[in-house]
């Protein structure tokens, strides 16, 4: 049995390994099957295999699966922290500290058309549009950049506190996961949070909410180092369904030694929603 070992951020920076080994990196365009109410059995199966937290962990949310409807090509250099889609385009942030960029790529060949590096003192992390202005967190610092849509010039930078992990929009505010249960909406000329949810599934808090992706009325989360998304209430936080991504991993090298799932994009037009799926070879299995 192949054993996926999993990492957090803090692994890059305390092991000095470098991420450049990234072996393989594919954008997965996944169209969503209807959702089914899975048998308790299965239900449990699925998160006894991703979060190991049974008996703890008893959801009456759905839980769905995904199909794979196309694979993308993605360079496997570029350590992804942030995906989004606009107007038949990739937009994607990366991280690691030297090689922090904002991107506009290609969708069907993966090639940069526009980008734009921050300082190497800055890990990059989620982005967001809103309003023809796009927003690039970084990890550690306490700083969002801004930038013009269409030029990728700076326009602004605007501070918080904490750490910064994923970013989207609800076409109002930014909303913001800082790998807690808990999701702030900031305003998006002063990045001030306006309020706050906590996400929780029944008296179960949900945390290390990553990459976050704005769907139908529904904050999509992924959670970090696990095969899943959850879908959650704007409103109150309420955790509505789960979504199971392990089938990814058979579209992946059979060597492959995948860290997480950390690119969600929408693409509202056609109804596509896209997984960007990090291989790292720099651990071997057992």
């Amino acid at each position: 049995m192949m054993k996926i070992f999993m990492f957090r951020k803090e692994y890059w920076k305390r092991s000095g390994r470098n991420p450049g080994t990234l072996s393989l990196s594919t954008v997965l365009a996944v169209w969503m099957i209807f959702i089914i109410q899975l048998s308790p059995v299965h239900a449990e199966n699925v998160f006894e295999r991703q979060f190991g937290l049974l008996p703890f962990l008893q959801t009456r949310a759905p839980i769905s699966s995904v199909v794979v409807v196309n694979v993308y090509p993605h360079d496997a250099g570029n350590f992804t922290q942030g995906l989004f889609f606009h107007q038949g385009f990739f937009y994607e942030s990366t991280g690691l500290h030297g090689k922090s960029f904002l991107y506009r790529k290609d969708v069907k060949t993966g090639k940069p058309l526009q980008k734009v590096k921050i300082d190497q003192e800055y890990f990059g992390e989620g982005i967001a549009l809103l309003k023809n202005r796009i927003y690039q967190l970084t990890w550690k610092s306490g700083t969002v950049f801004v930038y013009d849509r269409q030029t990728f010039q700076t326009i602004g930078r605007m501070k918080y506190e904490g750490e910064g992990w994923g970013l989207t929009s609800d076409g109002r505010y930014l909303l913001m996961s800082n790998g807690s249960a808990t999701i702030t909406f900031r305003h998006p000329d002063s990045f001030k949070v306006i309020r706050k949810i906590e996400v929780h599934d029944g008296s179960r808090t949900v945390d290390r909410l990553n990459e976050l992706e704005f769907i139908k009325g529904e904050i999509w989360a992924h959670i970090f180092t696990e095969d899943m998304i959850v879908r959650i209430s704007p409103k109150s936080g309420r955790v509505t369904g789960w979504i199971d991504l392990s089938t990814l991993r058979a579209y992946l090298p059979r060597n492959a030694h995948v860290d997480v799932i950390n690119g969600l994009a929408y693409d509202a037009k056609e109804g596509r929603i896209f997984f960007n799926a990090a291989s790292i070879n720099l651990l071997k299995s057992g």
